[in-house]
């Protein structure tokens, strides 16, 4: 990374369990973790959910034997944010070094963050103890309210709403500011107050988001999460710049959270909804975001016309005809003059004709994953993801 810019990327998204249904792939299924990679260099891990696999095995492949070195925040100790421990191959070379961070529990007393590192790879629950990991390890137990510099990144704690505790971190860099508050439930006055002076003026705000508002108010109530609604209050009321809805449900299909994000830009323009190699970009020219690859399975090439219509990127309804410049079961990339935001919907209307006297259309609906300028003016190469829909009832005899 340059010096003027840091760099987050999503690697777990989703809450109390891993999740490989089908109707989770497009969000994703890993539990949480977050990479930051700050000016300079310096990284940063934000939990080690079972994401942190994928992680591990992307720095190795980049790096090699490269020595790594990086610093660890953890929130708290349920399993959703620490599974991924055992997984993570820089954890066995030697020329590694990890820095941790966590607060100390109550039933596990002092060094409760090292007690929980190593009863990830305890008998019998691991097959290979600790020794096996030959990576410097060291371990600062922290509390809410504590401030500490790592190498011009300035890295504070606070105290949000969880069972058996647990943290947000902010990391103030020279580019911009990034919080991350997962596991937190509104309701306790006073934490909900130093939350939102926590996140005050944030460029990024990360936030649970894993429950509905009715959820929230009834079943789930006393489960230690919160809703859409309440980040976009928390955003709101702290002047942040953009939310990220995270920790999802497992049992939230893709559509699901499809409705979370959108009843919450509807409120909170500047949200989205944290998805699997989601990358966030922070420069002296403001946040940049943008998805991860989705172009998988065999696409034909193809030119012909369709009707789209959908949200602009500056909030405005547009329809227009376009060209599909190719296509799959799974998606299409088009050419439009207006340029649609990322994770918006869209409504893709394709008539295709078999002959002259008999024509057949095609209505998709799909969320935009790509969106870059084309080679000519006023023109945007838009990569989409075809969301299925519920088929109807089937007919009885």
């Amino acid at each position: 990374m340059t010096q003027n810019v840091a760099k987050l990327v999503f690697w777990g998204v989703r809450g109390s369990t891993p999740t490989l249904e089908r109707e989770t792939w497009r969000y994703g299924g890993n539990t949480p973790c977050v990479e930051v990679t700050a000016p300079g260099g310096v990284r940063f891990i934000l939990d080690c959910g079972t994401g942190l696999r994928m992680l591990g095995n992307k720095w190795i492949l980049l790096n090699g034997d490269t020595p790594t070195e990086a610093h660890i925040l953890i929130t708290h100790y349920h399993w959703d944010h620490i599974q991924g421990i055992p997984f993570f191959h820089p954890f066995y070379q030697s020329q590694g070094h990890f820095h941790f961070y966590g607060f100390q529990s109550k039933p596990l007393g002092p060094d409760s963050l090292r007690q929980v590192f190593e009863a990830q790879l305890a008998s019998p629950y691991f097959p290979a103890g600790t020794s096996t990991m030959t990576a410097l390890r060291s371990f600062r137990e922290i509390a809410g309210g504590e401030k500490w510099e790592i190498q011009g990144t300035r890295v504070s704690a606070a105290w949000v709403n969880h069972p058996q505790g647990c943290l947000g971190y902010r990391l103030d860099m020279p580019v911009g500011s990034i919080v991350y508050a997962t596991d937190n439930e509104p309701g306790v006055p006073e934490l909900d107050r130093s939350l939102r002076q926590f996140a005050h003026g944030a460029d990024v705000l990360i936030y649970d988001a894993q429950y509905s508002p009715e959820q929230l108010s009834s079943t789930r109530k006393g489960w230690g999460h919160s809703s859409w609604l309440e980040g976009v209050k928390i955003a709101r009321d702290s002047k942040v710049k953009n939310l990220i809805l995270f920790h999802h449900d497992p049992d939230s299909s893709d559509s699901t959270v499809d409705g979370f994000l959108s009843a919450a830009r509807q409120e909170f323009p500047g949200t989205w909804a944290a998805t699997e190699g989601m990358s966030v970009t922070l420069s002296e020219r403001g946040v940049n975001v943008a998805l991860r690859n989705s172009r998988m399975g065999q696409r034909r090439r193809l030119r012909f016309t369709a009707t789209v219509s959908g949200q602009s990127d500056s909030g405005d309804q547009f329809e227009e005809k376009a060209t599909v410049r190719d296509l799959s079961l799974q998606g299409a990339y088009l050419f439009l003059n207006s340029r649609p935001r990322l994770q918006s919907e869209l409504r893709v209307v394709i008539e295709a004709t078999g002959d002259q006297n008999r024509s057949s259309v095609l209505s998709l609906r799909g969320t935009v994953v790509h969106c870059q300028s084309g080679r000519e003016k006023n023109q945007n190469g838009v990569g989409v993801l075809f969301i299925e829909e519920s088929d109807p009832d089937p007919p009885r005899d």
